[in-house]
């Protein structure tokens, strides 16, 4: 049986671990797999608290793909959050709006659809909760 709840890439923004918690385990009702749910904060000591408590991942070279790894470590760190979810297929426009909603506390929950972009490429059928724009 083909699951076709994952066919778009999800993104979620939340205010702390606790409604990441529980905004994963809905996802993981609908269908997305553990694997393809990832965590986000504006420091890694958060992200890497908040994905050990959600079971959820934080984003690494499988995604990012290799390029935007080793560009990452020339990058500052706003430039590096948004170059992980750009490679996740996030358009710049809404990577900018989320790495401040990041730079204020909040949580980024992606339910990925496994895609990776890289440059100025972007999924254009990522879906925004709540829609920024």
């Amino acid at each position: 049986m083909v699951n076709h709840t994952m066919t778009n890439t999800k993104v979620f923004t939340v205010e702390n671990a606790i409604q990441a918690e529980r905004r994963i385990q809905e996802l993981v009702r609908e269908g997305y797999n553990k694997d393809n749910l990832y965590v986000l904060a504006h420091d890694n000591d958060r992200t890497e608290r908040v994905a050990e408590q959600t079971n959820a991942s934080k984003i690494g070279v499988a995604e990012e793909g290799i390029l935007t790894t080793i560009g990452n470590l020339f990058r500052s760190h706003g430039d590096t959050l948004r170059a992980k979810m750009r490679s996740m297929g996030v358009s710049k426009q809404y990577a900018d709006i989320l790495e401040s909603e990041l730079d204020k506390g909040k949580i980024v929950i992606l339910a990925w659809n496994g895609v990776s972009y890289e440059g100025d490429r972007y999924d254009s059928e990522v879906t925004y909760f709540p829609p920024y724009l």
